[in-house]
């Protein structure tokens, strides 16, 4: 009997004590926590009052380096590709076309020579690594601080940018294939038109090779008019003197002046 009396006294002891915890909460409850980031310094000091919110007309504060569902602002976007390149899971689906002139440029400065005829970003795939963000050029693409987009149908987790309805891309598709085609046949043109020049210069003959005549060397003599259309004779060279020996004198000797 006495360990009977013991557990219904306990139970009554405990009772009290959980609905004094009910309670004191209860009276906690008159004032609401404030909505304070986590890295606020005060962020554990609130440790009473409500905490619960009357969503979805009440929302946490998001981080801003949160990441949460990606957007694009193609008016930014040159459809380079490398968020596409880079994204591990295949949640980006992008397809280019080229233009025939520069289309226009981004914010900052960048040139856009691509049309989007498809850029699709399915966040059902998404891994939020944040690679995408992280690549991109021109920064067009980021992440929102929207968190709460969930769908019942999974497809609608789709997401289209593309810059073009299937009509206009189909159009820019046919004016490029006939840029293309334009070009190449100006390339034919100018390939035809250098053999025919080239062949042109091969079959001229060459012109034969006509000695000129040497210049006549003017004399030092006057000539008269009717001279001048004659030519002159050449002149004569001089005859060189002939050589003469000299007659050698004889020597005197000292004996013979002395007996003269």
């Amino acid at each position: 009997m006495k360990t009977y009396f013991q557990h219904i006294s306990e139970g009554i002891r405990t009772t009290l004590a959980g609905m004094k915890l009910t309670f004191k909460h209860l009276w906690d409850a008159r004032h609401r926590r404030s909505q304070n980031n986590i890295r606020e310094d005060d962020y554990f000091n609130e440790s009473n009052g409500m905490v619960t919110l009357q969503y979805p007309f009440e929302s946490m504060p998001i981080p801003d380096n949160g990441r949460y569902r990606l957007h694009n602002e193609m008016d930014d976007c040159i459809v380079c590709d490398k968020c596409a390149k880079v994204c591990p899971v295949d949640c980006i689906d992008i397809e280019p076309i080229k233009a025939t002139s520069e289309i226009g440029k981004a914010s900052d400065g960048s040139p856009i020579r691509l049309y989007a005829a498809k850029f699709d970003i399915d966040m059902a795939k998404c891994c939020y690594c944040g690679l995408c963000t992280t690549v991109c050029p021109t920064e067009c693409l980021t992440m929102t601080k929207t968190f709460d987009y969930s769908e019942f149908d999974v497809k609608d987790m789709n997401y289209h940018y593309s810059n073009l309805t299937p009509e206009q891309a189909e159009e820019k598709k046919s004016l490029y294939e006939q840029f293309v085609r334009e070009k190449e046949e100006l390339k034919k043109q100018s390939a035809t038109a250098k053999v025919t020049s080239v062949e042109d210069e091969t079959a001229k003959p060459k012109p034969a090779f006509r000695p000129s005549p040497k210049p006549t060397l003017p004399t030092t003599e006057s000539k008269t008019t009717e001279e001048t259309n004659e030519i002159a004779p050449a002149a004569t060279p001089r005859p060189k003197p002939a050589f003469v020996p000299k007659k050698s004198v004889p020597e005197t000797s000292v004996e013979d002046s002395d007996a003269t």
